[in-house]
Parts: C-alpha cells; sequence; structure tokens
C-alpha cells in the first residue's frame, strides 16, 4: 500500500457492497475499519414504511451519528495505521436531497455545514458503480428485515443521484469502479485485480472497469 494512501473510504448505493469490501481490505492491508451503524437509527425502519413522515428524524440522526463516528478519525498527519471507512461523511447530503422536503432541507443544509468544516478527507474514495438491477439482487440476498419494503423506485432514484454526485465529486482522488459483474468477496482474482487498481497513484477521478 502507499505511504500516501492512509485513509481510504468506499461509497456506493444500498447493496453496492461497501461494507463487505471494506472488511477485505482492512483484512488484506491491515489498519483499522470504520463502519457505518445503520442499525442504530431507530428511526430507519418507520422511514422505509413512511418516508414522508420520518424522513428529517432519520437524516438528523444519521448526520449527528456519522459526525460523531467521523470525530474518531484524526487528522492525516496524525494517522498510525491505515483507515479504511464504508462510507464519506459528505454521503449524508445525497439522501437529504432526495428525502427531504425544501424547508427540511434548507434546515439540514445549515446543521450539515458547521458540521462538516472539521471532518478528514479522504486519501482516495473507491466508488462502487452498479446498474439498480444488481442492487436490488443484492439487497434481497441479504434479507435484511428493514429493507425488504425498499422500493426499486427508490433504489433507482438514489442511484442516479449517486451517479450524479460523484460525476461531480473533486474533494478527493476519485476510484470508479464498475461493480455489476465483478465479485470481489467470492472470486479472489476479482479482489485482487481490484488491489491493483486501488493503489495506483490516483489523481482526479479514474475508472476501472473488469475485463477491460
Amino acid at each position: 500500500m502507499a505511504a500516501s494512501l492512509q485513509y481510504i473510504a468506499i461509497e456506493g448505493v444500498i447493496g453496492a457492497g461497501k461494507t463487505s469490501l471494506t472488511k477485505k481490505l482492512t483484512e488484506h492491508f491491515g489498519g483499522k475499519e470504520v463502519l457505518e451503524k445503520q442499525d442504530e437509527n431507530p428511526f430507519l425502519k418507520d422511514f422505509y414504511l413512511n418516508p414522508r413522515q420520518f424522513a428529517f428524524p432519520t437524516q438528523l440522526f444519521f448526520l449527528l451519528s456519522r459526525y460523531r463516528q467521523q470525530q474518531q478519525i484524526p487528522q492525516r498527519e496524525l494517522f498510525h495505521d491505515l483507515i479504511i471507512a464504508d462510507y464519506i461523511f459528505a454521503k449524508d447530503r445525497i439522501f437529504a436531497t432526495i428525502n427531504l422536503e425544501n424547508r427540511e432541507l434548507l434546515l439540514y443544509d445549515k446543521i450539515a455545514y458547521m458540521l462538516e468544516q472539521d471532518i478528514a478527507k479522504p486519501d482516495l474514495v473507491i466508488y462502487l458503480q452498479s446498474n439498480t438491477e444488481r442492487l436490488i439482487y443484492n439487497i434481497k440476498k441479504r434479507n435484511r428485515d428493514y429493507e425488504r419494503v425498499i422500493s426499486e423506485e427508490y433504489i433507482r432514484e438514489l442511484n442516479e443521484a449517486y451517479n450524479q454526485f460523484f460525476f461531480n465529486y473533486s474533494d478527493s482522488p476519485l476510484l470508479i469502479i464498475n461493480s455489476t459483474e465483478i465479485d470481489f468477496v467470492n472470486r479472489e482474482e476479482d479482489f485482487e485485480d481490484l488491489v491493483n487498481n486501488a493503489i495506483k497513484p490516483i489523481s482526479g477521478t479514474q475508472y476501472y472497469s473488469p475485463g477491460k
């Protein structure tokens, strides 16, 4: 692993494989993993059942929870071990944009702006880009109780929002991986190929499509 990579963040829509890749990279390289604590959000299940009523408390809980967790990540000059996280703090705004109505979003933005000022930025962001059909398949396969009611329409809207967000992303070097056909969990050759691309020097945005 290049010495310049001390903090890597994995991103992607629900079902993209963020946590699985984070765990495998941490096992491969060593270091510390930072995993999003979705199951701790007491509003999440209610949100999927009634998005309009529970969108704001769900979003606010996630924002504050992610902020509290990100405070445990030091500024990069203090790093001693590699840190690999399964989200970036900025992802919260993607969900807020599609879930909150205008007045709620204005209030959310004011709070988020104050919190994000002292958040450490990753040395590399890996975006697992996938099509909606593959995401739905992965969600159904893992069969989490609170995800069973997620609609295909919501995943499609979220997928489009993610693609738009990362099309304009410039806060950190970005590696976009076409993960629709790759299986880095069960095929070791896929994982090794992904690792080889991730450790190459990256500036700006680069793309990796397996088999090409």
